[in-house]
């Protein structure tokens, strides 16, 4: 509009020129003079020159004006971030503002892309921290110590277990050379000898004493793309309990084979003498097929108290507990042992409590369990003696406890706290009586395992023993 205005005012300067030299004309003359048409041409040519400069002036500001409203139109988009297109003012500079907008909406798709691109990543973020949360949890939740270390033998982490086992803290902050933490040369050693493998499928176990404690340390590469491999996965699991069972194993197989060797030795010995015909009269065979008999009774004793340990222990014992009178228990086993004792010349005193104390019990094994204390008092304790039965209750502790004492040969005070292990057998008494050391160990599982009750022991070498069992 402005350049229109301009292109007016001109066509009127000119016309106003051409008026000018006409009225300078002199009458009757038909053509300018030329002092009239120079003075003319002078000042339309300064006409012109000055209209010129005014429209030059006025199309600048002109410009100036739609120029910086597309300006401020594309600063203030770039404060709000807002993407809207902007307009020219002028239809002169629509191509400008269209090139404009071409490049907003460029910048828009790709500041789209950009947001886009950027979730996803926060996502992916997100998910490798949940995982490596995820990680720590069940690395700290495993018992075994664990360590994990990067490509340059740095500690990543590690768990509870790993710190106590190697006495060391973790850093609180960033990564630390595992040999600045680890005190423990040989653990550095192997972590290192691993790291330079540079197998990710390959394993190595190897034994390792730590203190009084034997570990079992397994060492794994973690794949990596760098020159020096990945990092190092090293599990040490203690064992010193698994060693020691190991050892119980071979012990309890080593005590079983002696057992039922000796029974089977006297079995075959009396049998050869037989079928060799060395009885020389039936009272001879007679007492060949006694100790025959006994002997296989000792033999079937000993597998059956093998038998119920190990069902006890696994848990596999068929247990029916119930509201049981202890007194009944006791009198029952009273009553079997009686005969027995009585081929030995051996008082039995009954101080069981006429009241009917109960207890939730299984009275098969509480029952075998009372017995076995009963026959063991009367092995030990020589002809002549006596053994007490008693039980009491303790109102306030609600507990219930029976008592087998006995004024037998006593035990020492070296064997007290063995005298319930498998196997074992007080050696200062092993002439008094044969036995296989299971029926004690047998009474241990059935209250302490079965019944979670508690055995305990009193002695006094010759004086006497006292077992007695607490149920609650």
């Amino acid at each position: 509009m402005a350049i229109r205005r301009v292109q007016v005012l001109v066509l009127f300067a000119i016309a106003m020129i051409i008026s000018g030299m006409t009225l300078v004309v002199p009458d009757g003359v038909g053509k300018l003079p030329t002092w009239a048409g120079e003075k003319s041409v002078n000042t339309a040519a300064a006409v012109l020159v000055v209209l010129g400069g005014v429209g030059g002036l006025l199309a600048t500001r002109h410009l100036r004006t739609i120029c910086g409203d597309l300006s401020r139109q594309v600063i203030a988009r770039q404060r709000t971030g807002e993407m809207t297109p902007v307009r020219a003012s002028d239809h002169a500079l629509a191509p400008l503002a269209g090139s404009i907008n071409n490049l907003l909406q460029s910048v828009q798709s790709q500041l789209a892309d950009a947001r886009r691109h950027n979730q996803e990543l926060e996502i992916q973020l997100k998910v490798v921290q949940i995982e490596r949360e995820h990680a720590q949890s069940i690395i700290h939740s495993i018992s075994d110590a664990v360590l994990v270390t990067d490509p340059w033998d740095e500690l990543v982490t590690a768990n509870d277990a790993a710190a106590r086992t190697l006495g060391f803290r973790m850093p609180e902050q960033g990564r630390r050379p595992v040999a600045e933490l680890i005190k423990d040369a040989r653990i550095i050693a192997m972590i290192c000898e691993m790291r330079a493998t540079r197998s990710a499928n390959g394993r190595r176990t190897v034994e390792h004493p730590i203190g009084d404690r034997t570990f079992k340390v397994t060492l794994s590469c973690l794949p990596g793309s760098g020159e020096g491999g990945g990092g190092v996965v090293a599990v040490l699991r203690d064992m010193t309990r698994e060693a020691e069972v190991a050892q119980m194993k071979n012990d309890f197989v080593s005590h079983v084979s002696h057992e039922l060797r000796t029974p089977l030795a006297s079995i075959k010995a009396y049998v050869e003498m037989l079928v060799d015909g060395e009885a020389q009269d039936e009272k001879q065979k007679s007492e060949f097929y006694e100790v025959i008999q006994n002997e296989a009774n000792r033999l079937g004793r000993l597998i059956d108290n093998i038998l119920d340990i190990s069902r006890i222990e696994s848990g596999l014992v068929k247990v029916n507990k119930q509201a049981l009178s202890v007194t009944v228990v006791v009198k029952e086993a009273l009553e079997l042992i009686t005969p027995q004792a009585s081929g030995k010349n051996i008082r039995i005193v009954d101080q069981v409590a006429p009241a009917m104390y109960q207890a939730m019990a299984d009275k098969d094994t509480f029952h075998r369990a009372v017995l076995n204390l009963l026959s063991n008092a009367v092995k030990y304790t020589p002809a002549g003696g006596t053994i007490t039965a008693a039980t009491s209750v303790d109102e306030a502790a609600k507990r219930i406890t029976i008592r087998i004492s006995d004024t037998g040969v006593g035990i020492p005070p070296k064997d007290l706290p063995f005298v319930f292990d498998k196997f074992y057998r007080v050696e200062a008494n092993k002439g008094m009586a044969k036995g296989t050391g299971l029926g004690l160990s047998l009474v241990k599982h059935i209250v302490e395992n079965v019944h979670h009750g508690r055995v305990f022991v009193e002695s006094t070498v010759g004086v006497g023993s006292s077992f007695g069992i607490e149920l609650d």
